[in-house]
């Protein structure tokens, strides 16, 4: 199976992380995610994920940084998940495809029912913000 390359954005906005839910009629129905969606053509990886950001989100971000990309297969499709910690910078949020968004403290996002890729990345951001609290 060919691995699908998908970018995906940790997006901080007014001091929370925003999420996203997946609808009922999409793959992994109602699963939440950090939005994004796939590589396109000779795009840029962090091309990518403005532009995914936009087309789904109607708002624009600022890429902050790079995190470790994640391979996972599900049942029926392999992809490389490419999270990236962005800042949103302008927009009024707009649900083109999922269900609904929400703005989380970091304490609450283990919270929820994640899509199994997520996870690991989750985990690394969660660690980040660790390292960046300890004294």
């Amino acid at each position: 199976m060919n691995r699908i390359k998908v970018t995906c954005a940790i997006i901080k906005m007014m001091g929370k992380t925003l999420v996203v839910q997946r609808s009922g009629c999409m793959n992994l129905p109602l699963k939440w995610e950090f939005p994004g969606g796939k590589l396109e053509g000779n795009e840029s990886q962090a091309g990518c994920v403005k532009r995914e950001i936009r087309e789904e989100l109607n708002i624009e971000i600022d890429i902050e940084q790079k995190l470790t990309p994640i391979d996972f297969d599900y049942p029926d499709i392999s992809i490389q998940l490419i999270p990236f910690v962005a800042n949103y910078k302008s927009g009024n949020v707009l649900l083109r495809e999922h269900k609904r968004f929400d703005l989380l403290d970091d304490t609450q996002l283990e919270t929820l029912d994640w899509a199994e890729a997520d996870i690991p990345i989750l985990k690394e951001y969660l660690g980040i913000l660790q390292e960046r609290k300890a004294p």
